[in-house]
């Protein structure tokens, strides 16, 4: 399994908290970098020069929500080329579409139960663990 860095962006603590402890429990060796909404991402992302593997993001976040987020990454010429997982608690279909034609690499919605969100994470993570990732 490849270590991977993720950028994981929600302005909810707890479920930051809540990934890196399915992360944790389930062995994974990911270096997890956090922001808590999307102008704090672009300022890690832009400032540090750090590019990470792939980008977990929340749509609903003050100040920058997810789409501006990615209507912003998706015209830099650098980081447009991240894999971009949105994780939400809105299964609004029009937010679903209009993230897809931005161009998201995958859509899932929160699950209430943490059983659930576990499987969920895990299956997530061991997809992108497994993957083949566009590295300059």
């Amino acid at each position: 399994m490849k270590k991977l860095s993720l950028l994981l962006i929600d302005d909810d603590e707890i479920e930051r908290m809540k990934f890196k402890r399915v992360c944790h429990k389930n062995g994974f060796p990911h270096e997890i970098f956090e922001a808590k909404n999307g102008e704090v991402a672009l300022e890690v992302l832009k400032g540090d020069g750090m590019i990470p593997n792939i980008i977990v993001l929340d749509l609903n976040m003050p100040k920058m929500n997810g789409i501006e987020f990615l209507n912003v990454l998706k015209s830099d010429s650098e980081l447009k080329y991240i894999p971009i997982i949105i994780m939400s608690s809105s299964s609004n279909f029009t937010d679903v579409k209009e993230c897809y034609k931005i161009g998201i690499a995958g859509y899932i919605i929160k699950p209430l139960h943490f059983t659930d969100y576990t499987d969920r994470v895990v299956a997530l993570l061991n997809y992108w663990s497994n993957s083949e990732l566009v590295v300059d």
